[in-house]
């Protein structure tokens, strides 16, 4: 299951946030150009998809990611691996690392992560 763009900004607030309601996420994605409606008919469909689960148990109904955040990163990944760097994720890291919103306590958490990855 691959989300739209627009789903999958859902799903951050909605994996960020955990169980909430159209208006809790609409409030939180704070788009000047998106209405309620539109967020509560794309939860409709995601609902439909099998993307996340609604509570109707109260008035206010609430909805839960149901697909997992990592598998769904790692899918995406995954795919920007193959077709933007032709499969190297080498390529990946050294451009990711090379733009300039990399921080300095994000690179001491890579060379950390990395130097476990040797100890290993």
């Amino acid at each position: 299951m691959k989300p739209t763009d627009s789903e999958m900004e859902i799903l951050q607030v909605l994996w960020n946030k955990g169980q909430s309601s159209v208006r809790e996420v609409f409030e939180s994605l704070d788009k000047k150009d998106v209405g309620y409606t539109t967020i509560l008919k794309l939860m409709q469909i995601m609902h439909d998809k099998g993307m996340v689960d609604r509570d109707t148990s109260s008035k206010t109904h609430l909805y839960t990611a149901k697909i997992n955040k990592e598998d769904t990163q790692n899918q995406f990944l995954d795919k920007m691996i193959d077709t933007v760097y032709n499969g190297s994720t080498a390529r990946l890291v050294m451009q990711a690392l090379g733009n300039e919103r990399t921080s300095k306590k994000e690179i001491d958490e890579i060379k950390a992560f990395l130097k476990n990855l040797e100890n290993n």
